[in-house]
């Protein structure tokens, strides 16, 4: 067994032009066939970005879209915003973190993640400015 406790890794995301919800749970997936090496533990997900966030829900159903469009009405892009520089509305990128935090920390059971049925590990990117992202994974056990 190896005797490190804490691995982390970086993941290189390009989200492309348009606000994105990311599955990442493959990725963290592989990650933890590599580093947790079948213990228990815990796995950060944190993006190090002013304007992402990372959230749990389910995708492929329409939630990831759902969540988009709450968004869209919570954080409209319009001129209201006092941070003010990029595409009309990018302050709104800036208060995201806020709703959608930077980070989950995660159950990992057997070197596995631990995610109810219908759960994915999510990147939110609503910042259309920003097209390439870091995700740093983490895993401690």
């Amino acid at each position: 067994m190896p005797s490190d406790t804490f691995t982390t890794h970086l993941l290189n995301v390009t989200t492309g032009r348009t606000e994105t919800v990311r599955d990442l749970t493959e990725d963290c997936a592989q990650f933890l066939a590599r580093a947790a090496h079948g213990r228990d533990g815990l796995l950060n997900v944190f993006v190090p970005h002013a304007t992402a966030g990372i959230a749990i829900l389910e995708t492929g159903a329409g939630s990831d879209d759902d969540l988009l469009a709450a968004l869209g009405t919570l954080l409209p892009a319009d001129d209201r915003w006092h941070h003010r520089h990029g595409t009309p509305g990018h302050g709104r990128d800036h208060v995201l973190p806020a709703l959608v935090p930077p980070h989950a920390t995660l159950p990992v059971i057997g070197g596995r993640l631990e995610l109810g049925t219908w759960q994915s590990v999510c990147l939110v990117d609503t910042n259309v400015d920003n097209a390439d992202r870091q995700v740093r994974l983490s895993f401690s056990g």
